[in-house]
């Protein structure tokens, strides 16, 4: 948000300066109504095994972060960019594997990846679209420059809290966002919708959102969604196979089902075709979806393309689908099963910060900087007997934004998830879920993680317009810089 200490970005300057001007106090009571207005509209997650209980509200701070038009554009043109290529990626991994007959990407690296699903081999989905909800997260380091940090193809979480997010800022700052021109972010149920609908078999198909169920960690951003679209939220035991069609069971009768957008994990999707004791899936799910009967949103084992470990191979995939440079740069990466890059792994675990493959959430990662002794070594035993399951990258200077902190504003770091559909064309939700790491010094923003969020506004082009920057005052406690 900060140039330096005391200079605001352009984009981020009339912000600061309706801030610097607000009362400590009054700041300080905008932030306890926004909370009070999350917790009445019952805006939760679940965090596995705390045992505080099963549901908790996510942590919301009111100081937005602020993205001008420009910024936005690469960013929104790179997602663009970075979706068609795994997408293509994907129908090319279970089809004809073109790049890894060309050399491009190892086979061995791909069939090793525990995200792979042979069941899917052949599979053509409806338009030939497999990731069509895809949630990347991007930093921004010191330099100014935007870096990918992990795509999420699954089943990615969080856009209902961007959602309402939104809705609590507008009455918490009515007068800044209508002059800031912010974008709207509240058109993504709608563009969901669609999204799911253009791969429907029938020109008015039916569309549900199937849910493991309420102890799920994201189970309010399901039945939120469902209710925003306007359709069923199911569980596998609503569903039936019959006659080669999925049916929902209704209180009329069994209705036909079109499309699923699942928020299950594959592997629990079709206890026929997958684990064998899943109790949450549909029996004979996947043998439908093979024969081209009900659409499934995001396709099954889309999660090759987000092992942290292929991920380093996007930018090549870019280039070899697209014949284009990457827009969006990876973060620098070092690939733990190749012998040299492990061996600067391990002597350097300190300054890196290592991940595993198909972890998430911020579990199964090592932030060497601030690991002990102790860590570190258990670290490198972890990668040192397997390898293909780590990655390590430079500790980046993550941006910061302004945060309140009890009765103070301090500097915390950001991470960014923009969310992208892929329907009858791609699009891009002008903002995203900021995460911040609530702690102080942290990096690590994951909700899980004692991690918060806070709104994101994209302005609109002429964002120039705003006031010239200026020497600002944040109550004498903002040192924020970056983004």
């Amino acid at each position: 948000m900060f140039e330096d200490p005391k200079t605001p970005r352009p984009s981020a300057s009339l912000l600061a300066q309706r801030l610097g001007a607000l009362d400590p106090v009054e700041l300080r009571q905008r932030q306890i109504a926004a909370e009070r207005a999350l917790l009445m509209r019952g805006i939760t997650f679940n965090v596995y095994g705390d045992a505080a209980g099963t549901e908790k509200i996510f942590p919301f701070d009111i100081i937005p972060r602020v993205i001008g038009a420009s910024d936005w554009r690469t960013i929104e043109r790179g997602l663009k960019q970075r979706v068609r290529a795994l997408n293509l990626f994907i129908g090319d991994i279970y089809g004809a594997r073109k790049i890894i007959k060309d050399g491009i990407v190892p086979e061995s690296l791909v069939l090793s990846a525990s995200s792979y699903l042979p069941a899917c081999n052949g599979i053509r989905p409806p338009k030939d679209i497999f990731c069509h909800v895809v949630g990347t997260d991007l930093v921004r380091d010191r330099d100014g420059q935007f870096y990918v940090l992990e795509d999420n193809l699954r089943c990615p979480s969080g856009v209902s809290y961007v959602l309402e997010n939104r809705q609590v800022m507008k009455r918490t700052f009515p007068q800044i966002f209508d002059q800031l021109r912010v974008r709207p972010v509240d058109l993504y149920p709608t563009k969901l919708l669609e999204t799911l609908q253009h791969v429907g078999a029938n020109g008015s198909p039916t569309v549900v959102v199937l849910t493991p169920g309420v102890y799920n960690s994201a189970y309010f951003e399901h039945s939120f969604l469902a209710q925003q679209m306007g359709v069923e939220l199911v569980e596998g035991r609503d569903l039936v196979v019959r006659d080669d069609r999925v049916y929902m069971r209704t209180t009329r009768g069994f209705q036909r089902v079109d499309v699923i957008y699942r928020r299950i994990d594959d592997v629990f999707l079709d206890p026929k075709a997958f684990r064998p004791d899943s109790l949450l899936g549909v029996p004979g799910l996947v043998d439908v979806y093979r024969a081209g009967k009900v659409a499934l949103a995001n396709a099954p084992g889309n999660g090759v393309a987000d092992d942290k470990v292929v991920y380093a191979y996007v930018p090549k995939m870019i280039e070899y689908y697209l014949g284009e440079k990457a827009i969006l740069p990876n973060v620098p990466t070092y690939m733990c099963e190749d012998p040299k890059d492990l061996a600067h792994v391990v002597a350097n675990i300190g300054d890196l910060v290592v991940k595993a493959a198909n972890e998430s959430g911020g579990y199964g990662m090592l932030v060497g900087p601030q690991a002990s002794k102790a860590e570190q070594e258990d670290f490198k035993l972890k990668v040192q007997k397997n390898p293909r399951n780590y990655i390590a990258q430079p500790m980046l200077g993550l941006s910061r934004v302004p945060t309140i902190v009890d009765d103070a504003i301090e500097g915390r770091h950001v991470d960014l998830r923009p969310y992208v559909l892929y329907g009858d064309d791609i699009f891009v939700l002008p903002g995203g879920l900021t995460r911040v790491a609530l702690r102080k010094g942290s990096c690590v923003v994951n909700s899980s993680q004692g991690g918060g969020s806070k709104d994101t506004w994209v302005l609109a082009e002429g964002d120039s317009l705003s006031p010239p920057p200026g020497p600002v005052a944040t109550n004498g406690q903002s040192q924020s810089q970056g983004s």
